[in-house]
């Protein structure tokens, strides 16, 4: 058993078969998640950017389900007589768990903070990215390599499969504020738009019009709950059965090269294309590349700016404009049973 799972899944009566199942995925890694180290990187291209941006501000980090914990961290920043916090939470879209639970596990972390009788700061958190030139930019690049490392005679005819985690469609369909909740609500409407953007700007760069979808991967709920679909591995299948000769792989719906992306995609996806003899490559996260760093930085001036009363105009590509600085009532509801993740690495653990 690889124990944090045991954190990500307490409470959620996930079998113990299931966590053993879940278990060996990590240890075809070395029994290690990697995403504390693609974390640190992330911190050491934010701190390389603020300090040659002339923004003295220092960064900590606090993990939801293994050390560092938020808790941890909160009390260290307190302690360290910090008073204002901005969050930055590695998960770009709108859901219950890619946004709202995150806010839940601050407010839990700041209770139990008040509790033990420390001066609490105030936290807020930045915005969805998932249309920030500094995060789309670099998952165009990642799309053309891949493209260009297929062979020459699949190259133009492959297709874009857009990879994000499947959640509920109940979670999905309530996902962002009220008046757009229902078929799929802003989960799915921000990776569209995501998969719009970087579909045209590869068409831009290539000469070429690659058909694409959106798809997900990575689920581990019940089997009579629906989950959003096509399954990645049911895709490959469909789309060999129509005679594409090649498929791209890319993960938009993940900040880093983390076990959901290097065990479902890598591994799993991976061999299923194998097995069916479809060439298949797999595009980049944006991890830690530096236009990703300083899109948090723009984040946070751009943040900063609206504290003090600062007219600003969000930076934002695409059809949906910038998202809300604070959450609406309604937005991202929890959902009973809430989503069960894969691993540990995940946003919707």
């Amino acid at each position: 058993m690889v124990p944090f799972l045991e954190n990500v899944t307490r409470g959620r009566g996930i079998p113990k078969e299931r966590l053993k199942e879940v278990g060996q995925h990590y240890f075809l890694f070395g029994g290690v998640s990697p995403i504390n180290d693609q974390n640190r990187a992330l911190l050491d291209a934010l701190r390389e950017d603020f300090a040659g941006h002339g923004l003295d501000l220092p960064v900590y980090w606090g993990n939801r389900n293994w050390a560092p914990y938020l808790t941890d961290t909160l009390r260290e920043m307190v302690r360290d007589g910090r008073r204002r916090v901005l969050v930055l939470a590695t998960s770009a879209y709108a859901s219950y768990s890619g946004c709202r639970q995150y806010r839940e596990n601050l407010a839990d972390a700041l209770a139990t903070l008040e509790a033990e009788g420390l001066e609490l700061p105030a936290v807020d958190k930045l915005r969805h990215y998932f249309n920030h030139p500094g995060f789309v930019e670099p998952m165009v690049d990642g799309v053309v390599r891949a493209l260009a490392d297929l062979p020459e005679d699949v190259r133009d005819g492959a297709h874009i499969a857009f990879c994000t985690h499947s959640i509920p469609n109940a979670a999905a369909d309530t996902s962002g504020p009220v008046e757009g909740h229902g078929d799929g609500g802003a989960y799915v409407r921000q990776h569209l738009d995501v998969a719009r953007l970087i579909a045209d700007a590869v068409r831009e760069r290539t000469g070429v019009d690659h058909p694409w979808q959106l798809v997900y991967q990575s689920r581990s709920g019940a089997p009579h709950v629906p989950w959003l679909e096509p399954d990645i591995c049911d895709h490959l299948e469909e789309r060999h059965a129509a005679g594409v000769p090649a498929v791209v792989m890319a993960p938009i719906g993940f900040v880093s090269d983390h076990m959901e992306v290097l065990y479902d995609l890598d591994t799993e996806a991976t061999a299923k294309a194998e097995e069916l003899g479809l060439p298949v490559r797999r595009s980049a996260t944006v991890g830690a590349d530096p236009r990703f760093a300083a899109a948090v930085r723009e984040l946070i001036l751009e943040r900063a700016a609206a504290e003090r009363g600062q007219e600003v105009t969000p930076c934002a590509l695409g059809a949906l404009g910038a998202s809300h600085d604070l959450c609406p009532v309604g937005c991202c509801p929890a959902r009973t049973p809430r989503p069960a993740a894969a691993g540990a690495d995940s946003p919707y653990a």
